[in-house]
């Protein structure tokens, strides 16, 4: 051997390809989408306290108010999120659905209703709760189908029963005649007209005018 020959060397080509961190990649595939609408809407149409029977298909609501297996009211919800965006009466009971509802003033309750009394397929009456105490206080009626108002009957002070009563008879969208419950006793005592414009009563002895 020269003494510049190196010593043999036993090469160890054996590799060691374990790994040292064993990484796990599990998917989360589960869906969450909190954007779809909790909402469960109840209706009470005759105001009995007690929940009407709903039947829903595809944003539709049939409600039935009495019991009867005939729907009162049908019931929208246009853009899927929960809550009627428009709701059909059957207002006077005669099984035709001639009223609007609507919510005016955007406070989650009804207080505005649209109705087609004589079925000629115009608004000719429109009933507004102005106060959001749930009671109906004004209503604007079309009584000779001209499309404009002539009589608006009001309850001004929330008693339940008419105070005021303005008609206008000619259609020039002034009131001609005014009657008015002056002392809040439920009775109409007490007219305005364009010939009185101060007032004048013609109470009879039960003290109404009408």
């Amino acid at each position: 051997m020269s003494e510049y020959e190196e010593p043999a060397v036993e090469a160890d080509a054996t590799e060691d390809y374990t790994a040292e961190e064993e990484t796990s990649y599990t998917e989360d595939y589960s869906y969450d989408d909190t954007s779809v609408s909790t909402v469960e809407e109840t209706f009470d149409l005759d105001g009995d306290g007690y929940e009407d029977n709903t039947i829903t298909a595809d944003g539709v609501t049939l409600i039935d108010s009495d019991g009867d297996g005939e729907a009162e009211g049908v019931a929208t919800d246009y853009d899927g999120d929960g809550v009627s965006d428009e709701l059909i009466l059957d207002a006077d009971g005669d099984g035709t659905l001639e009223s609007y509802a609507s919510d005016a003033d955007g406070d989650g309750y009804i207080d505005t209703y649209e109705s087609d009394t004589d079925g000629d397929g115009f608004v000719d009456q429109v009933s507004v709760d102005s106060n959001g105490d749930g009671y109906i206080d004004s209503v604007a009626t079309d009584t000779n189908g001209d499309g404009y108002t002539d009589v608006v009957a009001s309850d001004t002070n929330g008693d339940g029963f008419v105070d005021d009563i303005s008609i206008d008879s000619d259609g020039d969208g002034v009131a001609d005649a005014v009657l008015t419950d002056e002392n809040q006793d439920a009775f109409l005592d007490t007219v305005y007209t364009e010939t009185t414009p101060e007032g004048d009563s013609f109470q009879s002895q039960t003290g109404q005018v009408i």
